[in-house]
């Protein structure tokens, strides 16, 4: 794609990948982009790389705005490979550029080239860098995502960079959030920022509820922010975040999602009078297969819930390994202000049950038991069992809710 103009001489200069469906095992089924800016000014500055794979479409992007040569700074916000792998290319063609980055990013990006080679400023929260009309300000925000991560602030124009916060994975050839609306839907475009959030930011709630605080109390009025994957919000600023805000505070819908798989459909058998029974009791039900589902998805799906139930047949007297695999994703994000259940069938151990609740509490969910286990094939009575266990976890779940809500 072509740069596109964000304000007065201030510019997308990144690239667009339609083809990714895997992005560090978070599986991406829309694609991505890799955003980076170039701003035009007495200094002209590049604030991020982008991927290695597409480090010269954006090196094109930037030499048909201005003669790349000319770039004096380039801002590292983040140093992990789809924002800063590109580095060394352009390197070689601004061998002399000033780089700024963090402590913990240049000791970072350290690891991955070797910087001795290069001007490098080590910034942190207040400091600013005067490029000519423009003033970037720098604002370090360590675990959103890494250690080494800050935002940069563009004071003159109002444009929080915000690197991986409030970014999307979407191949899209829209680059702002109405275009993006006009031609799709909000829900749409908010899915996707749950998606993200979920799969990769989750862990960091607390540290993002901080610094968002933390930025309020600056005082900076924002009327973009250009994150480094997906859209730029320039029109819906004040939605994405109040939806930050609730995300950060673990909120969720009366719902449940039930996430299951199964080996001879006897496990799958139980999830229907399950679900069922949740529906009488007035609780909304997602149904996630694992195999037949991205597990980006069924996080996703999970958070957006506030009860998780979790059914898996046994096998060599533990998890299913789909099963196991999604839980272990799970329990790395850092899931909480969750109600857990758990069902299964089993042949002659029957640990998986067990197991599961095991892993929801070494999470610290909050759980629902005991769960529900079928020896072989559910009969008649054993399905009816599963409706009520369906109905008695409604009913828990709305009290639970009604307390985290409070």
């Amino acid at each position: 794609m072509k740069p596109v103009e964000l304000k007065n001489q201030i510019y997308w200069v990144g690239v667009v990948d339609w083809a990714i469906r895997d992005f560090h095992g978070y599986e991406t089924l829309h694609g991505t982009s890799y955003n980076n800016y170039l701003i035009v000014d007495d200094e002209p500055a590049l604030l991020d790389a982008v991927h290695h794979d597409f480090v010269n479409i954006s090196i094109e992007n930037i030499s048909k705005i201005i003669d790349s040569k000319k770039i004096r700074h380039i801002v590292i916000n983040h140093i992990e490979n789809d924002h800063a792998s590109g580095l060394e290319k352009i390197l070689e063609i601004l061998p002399e550029v000033n780089l700024y980055m963090t402590e913990k990013g240049k000791k970072g990006l350290s690891r991955f080239m070797n910087l001795s080679r290069y001007k490098v400023n080590i910034v942190k929260s207040g400091d600013s860098l005067k490029i000519g009309k423009r003033t970037l300000h720098f604002i370090e925000t360590p675990m959103m995502h890494w250690p080494d991560s800050m935002f940069t602030y563009i004071k003159e124009e109002k444009i929080l960079i915000s690197q991986d916060a409030f970014g999307q994975h979407m191949a899209t050839v829209e680059r702002f959030d109405d275009e993006f609306v006009q031609n799709h839907s909000m829900e749409e475009l908010e899915d996707a920022v749950i998606d993200y959030y979920a799969n990769i930011l989750m862990p960091y709630g607390n540290v993002i509820k901080a610094k968002i605080e933390e930025i309020k109390k600056l005082g900076i009025e924002i009327e973009m922010i250009a994150p480094d994957h997906g859209v730029i919000w320039r029109s819906h600023i004040d939605r994405v975040l109040n939806l930050y805000s609730d995300m950060v505070e673990a909120k969720a819908k009366l719902s449940t999602t039930i996430v299951y798989d199964t080996m001879w459909h006897s496990t799958e058998q139980m999830v229907f009078p399950i679900a069922k029974g949740l529906e009488d009791e007035g609780i909304p039900v997602k149904i996630i297969k694992l195999r037949a589902t991205p597990k980006s998805v069924a996080v996703k799906e999970v958070w957006k819930s506030r009860g998780v139930i979790v059914g898996c047949p046994t096998l060599n007297n533990g998890v299913f390994p789909s099963v196991a695999e999604f839980l272990s994703y799970l329990k790395g994000l850092r899931l909480k202000n969750r109600l857990f259940a758990a069902f299964g069938s089993y042949g002659w151990s029957g640990e998986a049950v067990k197991d599961m609740y095991e892993t929801a509490k070494s999470m610290k969910l909050d759980v629902f038991e005991p769960g529900i286990r079928v020896l072989y094939k559910p009969s008649e009575e054993d399905l009816a069992k599963c409706y009520e266990f369906g109905i008695a976890f409604g009913k828990a779940l709305k009290k639970y809710h009604a307390k985290m809500e409070v």
